[in-house]
């Protein structure tokens, strides 16, 4: 395969249709061709135009074009760049696709089994060729626009087949003769991601597609690092694109209050109810709907969550998610204005919890105590942290208390060591521990109380003496939650008097947001409900809804009896009653036989000019459809 062929001194001068020419004799023609391109361009030239595409094709012109590329294929030594200009121009403008959709009367596998051998004999032939040639197979990881169309008809599936699977071959094929492609092979395939603003949804998945079974194909190992990093920079591009209007409201004290059965009332009034109201930190689905950007977003999250499940499937979910992970700590963290891309790591972790859920956990908790983290992103994990183990229906108790107890005692060490008054912005980390802290409690608070050996580990925290310390978070963090978690610590007793606090007319002042920050973390609840339809589909089996969510007081409103034990009573701690699982399948409905749209709760404050509760009256048809 390019190697010096021996002289001929015959010259074919024409190569007319109805003249008998030997595969041999071609090629000995085609190579002269290319050396004689100096003296005597008439042969080149006649080389060049059989190259040229075409509308229609005879037998006879398919098998001549056949025999021309195999025999470039055994000359490509002879091939130069600086004279064969026209040639590669020619060669360039040859699509796999083009062949396998044009010619409705002929099967044009014969050509592209050509044309990639060429490819493949040329990349491994002369080095300078092999990024041409490897960029030559990844442009035809997407259809060009004329040939979408023509893949959505009957035959359509086994065309594409045609074309991807020989790409995949030859890429493999020049991997296994050129060990160091697959490293030129990674950054070629990550600047061919469509960028265009006019990209549609069928082109981007159908890109993404082949980056994921680059993935976890046979040359996986060396590009895989490189293609879920892409993927996710894929996803957070589209994510932050999807704006945010208007600004985050100040009254932020409902949040908790708003049952979403409520929702279907509100439903069937007029839409001048929807029009009142502006979108803040997340669009609301109504909003959603029809946005292009939404669409192709919800398509390639689907499509990541599949390979997930493959990747689950083969064995290798450990190693994907090791990838994410490292993808998430660098991109997606410290991304404030990301709403959608963190449920990729969630989908991983409910796919495995034991390792990849309890891994997930361990991180962000170790990121949030790592004095070596800037602030920010201490912040940032904290929060991710107390929204995953609020929402994650897959994690055990034990785990969530073990947590807690981490973050409490890590919280409580602070204020041994910071024994000064309330400053938010110069304690924003405690701060953000201590809402975290409640935050979770608030959802999970209920189960942890019904087993015995949790309960008495949330009982033996020093909890008390945190919030009563001078740094006061109970008055710096965000009153909603605040008020929330305090209104199930007194109806469960977690202290000994509940006269310690006051739990009403609880106001957002400006010290939540000045250990927010300008980002506002303090209302940073990245593990929301997810907006996008498609994947909020496979997120539900896994994912907490705050009108699921068994609190502390709801035994008391449901009480015949109307009693109230004394707030100053300890906590009997050897009921008999009390569960004994280590789940949360008695505090979190399992069924899932409801409308989704029905549970949407978000207890992150948004910009709504009538508060939370008016918010949550959007009505199911609110559905982003893509």
């Amino acid at each position: 395969m390019g190697q010096l062929l021996p002289n001929s001194n015959e010259e074919l001068r024409t190569m007319d249709e109805d003249a008998e020419i030997s595969d041999l004799q071609l090629i000995y023609h085609v190579r002269d061709a290319l050396l004689e391109v100096t003296d005597g361009r008439e042969n080149y030239e006649e080389l060049v135009g059989c190259l040229q595409p075409k509308r229609n094709l005879n037998s006879h012109e398919a098998a001549q074009l056949v025999t021309i590329l195999k025999a470039l294929a055994g000359v490509v030594s002879y091939i130069d760049s600086v004279h064969h200009g026209t040639l590669i121009f020619a060669l360039e403008r040859m699509s796999l696709w083009n062949l396998a959709t044009t010619y409705k009367n002929y099967d044009a596998t014969d050509i592209m089994d050509a044309l990639i051998e060429l490819l493949v004999s040329l990349a491994a032939s002369k080095g300078m060729y092999i990024d041409w040639c490897l960029e030559r197979l990844v442009r035809h990881f997407t259809a060009p626009k004329h040939v979408m169309d023509f893949l959505k008809n009957e035959n359509g599936v086994d065309r594409k087949n045609k074309v991807l699977s020989r790409v995949h071959d030859a890429l493999k094929q020049i991997a296994d003769l050129v060990p160091l492609a697959p490293m030129r092979l990674s950054p070629i395939v990550v600047q061919n991601i469509p960028k265009r603003y006019d990209v549609t949804v069928h082109e981007i998945v159908m890109y993404v597609e082949n980056m994921l079974k680059l993935e976890s194909g046979s040359i996986g190992e060396i590009v895989g690092s490189t293609m879920l990093p892409a993927l996710v920079d894929k996803l957070i591009e589209f994510d932050v694109e999807i704006g945010l209007d208007g600004k985050i409201h100040e009254d932020a004290k409902c949040i908790f209050e708003m049952e979403l059965e409520d929702i279907v009332n509100f439903a069937a009034d007029d839409d001048e109810n929807y029009n009142s109201m502006c979108v803040s930190e997340m669009l609301n689905r109504k909003n959603l709907q029809g946005n292009k950007v939404v669409e192709k977003l919800d398509s390639l999250i689907v499509l990541t969550f599949l390979h997930l499940e493959s990747c689950q499937s083969s064995g290798r979910l450990s190693e994907v998610f090791d990838t994410l992970l490292t993808s998430f700590k660098r991109t997606v963290l410290n991304t404030y204005k990301s709403k959608f891309t963190q449920f990729v790591m969630f989908y991983a972790c409910a796919l495995d919890p034991e390792l990849c859920g309890v891994k997930f956990a361990i991180v962000l908790r170790d990121m949030f105590e790592s004095p070596v983290n800037p602030p920010i992103t201490r912040m940032s994990a904290v929060a991710y942290l107390a929204s995953y183990l609020s929402r994650a229906k897959f994690l055990s108790s034990a785990l969530v208390a073990d947590i807690i107890q981490r973050l409490v005692d890590w919280c409580f060490a602070y204020c041994k060591i910071h024994d000064l008054d309330m400053n938010p912005q110069a304690h924003q980390v405690f701060y953000s521990g201590c809402q975290a802290v409640m935050y979770i409690l608030c959802f999970r608070m209920k189960s942890l109380m019904d087993v015995p050996r949790l309960r008495m580990q949330l009982i033996k925290m020093p909890m008390l003496l945190l919030w009563k310390h001078k740094l006061n978070p109970l008055k710096v963090c965000l009153p909603s939650v605040v008020e929330e978690f305090l209104k199930q610590a007194k109806a469960a007793r977690l202290f000994m008097s509940a006269e310690l606090f006051v739990f009403e007319d609880l106001l957002e002042a400006d010290l939540s947001k000045a250990f927010g920050g300008m980002d506002r973390l303090d209302m940073f609840f990245p593990f929301d409900p997810c907006l996008l339809k498609k994947s909020e589909g496979y997120l539900r089996p896994h994912f907490v809804r705050w009108s699921r969510v068994r609190t502390t007081y709801d035994d008391e409103e449901d009480s015949d009896s109307g009693s109230e034990a004394s707030d100053d009573e300890f906590v009997d701690l050897n009921a008999k009653d009390m569960m004994v699982d280590d789940d949360m399948i008695g505090s979190v409905g399992a069924g899932l036989d409801f409308d989704p749209d029905l549970n949407k709760m978000s207890i992150t404050p948004k910009s709504f000019k009538y508060g939370f509760k008016e918010r949550m009256e959007r009505g199911p048809e609110n559905a982003v459809e893509s």
